[in-house]
């Protein structure tokens, strides 16, 4: 019997109570009126009817009572079995987190080594970049300079030809000379 039915059941009692009363006065007024009841036995009946009415109405609240404790209890178990799942939920929901946490740490190791890579390769990049314009600058200052050298060198050699040649020698140059050594 649901909550509903004895809801209904207990309405139907309570009216029904009324005209149980209404009743059992009238048939004992009536008793009493034809000379069949006499007063005593009038206010006997009428405790037995008011204990009748005492025991429906007991019955009826223990009735209440009983699916009241039945949906009560039905309840208590939901609100179990939902603080079950929201503890697995949240315990779920906290390894959850956990793992994303986690994800969220490697992805950012693996974010520095990345822009680590990226820096080092800028870096050798301008690095190389910067040797071979260095190396293409000396080798433009080399190629000036020597080139500086040679011309200076052809001049020399072009005033040294004009020069008239050395009249006068030390005595013995010339052995020096044909011996190749040089003072």
């Amino acid at each position: 019997m649901s909550f509903h039915d004895v809801s209904i059941a207990v309405r139907a009692e309570n009216r029904t109570m009324g005209i149980f009363r209404t009743i059992s006065s009238d048939v004992l007024s009536l008793g009493m009126a034809f000379g069949a009841l006499d007063s005593q036995t009038g206010r006997s009946v009428m405790q037995i009817f008011s204990v009748i009415r005492l025991m429906t109405s007991l019955k009826a609240i223990l009735a209440t009572t009983t699916a009241a404790t039945a949906a009560h209890s039905t309840a208590t178990g939901v609100q179990t079995t939902l603080q079950g799942y929201a503890i697995t939920t949240t315990s779920g929901h906290s390894i959850s987190l956990i793992a994303h946490s986690v994800a969220n740490y490697i992805a950012s190791a693996a974010t520095w080594v990345l822009n680590a890579a990226l820096a080092m390769k800028i870096a050798l990049l301008t690095l190389g970049i910067g040797l071979v314009i260095a190396t293409a600058a000396y080798m433009a200052w080399l190629a000036s300079t020597t080139r500086d050298a040679a011309s200076a060198q052809a001049d020399y050699n072009a005033q040294v030809e004009k020069a008239p040649s050395r009249s006068i020698r030390r005595a013995g140059e010339e052995d020096y000379y044909r011996r190749g050594v040089e003072y």
